[in-house]
């Protein structure tokens, strides 16, 4: 049976490593099983969106990608009953092939979903069903694609005598983003009279100020509450950049 819990990023260096092969911006990984047109059965990756590119590797810790696949042509993304309830299933349907995704939970399959659509759409899906935090994270997303796309739209051709012919290299430009808020999801419990924050090791403490509390000193303050202002604006100056194991 496949893990619930969300899958830890990758170690630092393994994702410098990446982001030189790849030359593109990291949106989204997670664990994923692909099967391709040419496959009979499922595979099982660590998957990365960069750009609008799907990359595949062997495991989360493998630097070079053993596969990949461009979504930016999507023609439409269908969802699929899945006799599992606790994963999601969809279908990529592109112009040359049809990929279909299989995810480890169904809130995975809610971020992979909106994370794809967003990319290739160029805009951020309504019909979603994410925390105020996770389409914040699409939203950004959306704007750091469009400003990749316009930058890259603006490089000279480095090959022009080949201009027409397909190329599998990329022409890209890849500006480190400026450090900003991250908004981070903890699953708190409500255990009889008290309150569990799920993590590798449960905390248990008697009301949601010390919750509070404790993810402000665990953190030195660098972890605090999401703030949802009362006119409806993501209030996200200030928000945590440390996260809890």
């Amino acid at each position: 049976m496949m893990a619930k819990k969300p899958p830890k990023p990758a170690p630092r260096r393994i994702f410098q490593e990446r982001l030189k092969i790849t030359a593109l911006p990291l949106y989204f990984e997670g664990f994923l099983l692909v099967k391709r047109s040419e496959h009979q059965e499922y595979k099982h990756y660590w998957t990365e969106l960069r750009g609008t590119t799907l990359f595949f590797y062997n495991d989360k810790k493998s630097t070079i990608y053993v596969d990949k696949l461009e979504i930016i042509d999507l023609t439409c993304l269908t969802e699929q009953n899945s006799t599992d309830n606790n994963c999601a299933k969809f279908t990529l349907v592109l112009p040359k092939e049809e990929v279909q995704l299989k995810t480890e939970n169904t809130e995975s399959g809610e971020e992979w979903r909106g994370f794809i659509l967003t990319v290739t759409e160029l805009s951020v899906p309504e019909d979603v069903s994410l925390l105020p935090g996770q389409v914040i994270r699409l939203h950004e997303v959306l704007e750091r694609e469009k400003k990749r796309r316009i930058e890259t739209e603006q490089l000279p051709s480095t090959s022009p005598e080949k201009e027409g012919e397909p190329s599998e290299d990329y022409v890209d430009v890849l500006n480190p983003m400026p450090a900003m808020p991250r908004i981070k999801h903890y699953k708190v419990s409500n255990v009889g009279k008290n309150y569990t924050i799920e993590l590798e090791k449960p905390v248990t403490l008697p009301n949601l100020f010390s919750v509070i509390d404790y993810f402000m000193k665990e953190t030195r303050g660098n972890l605090r509450p999401f703030i949802y202002s009362t006119d409806g604006n993501f209030e996200t100056e200030g928000l945590p950049v440390t996260t809890l194991k």
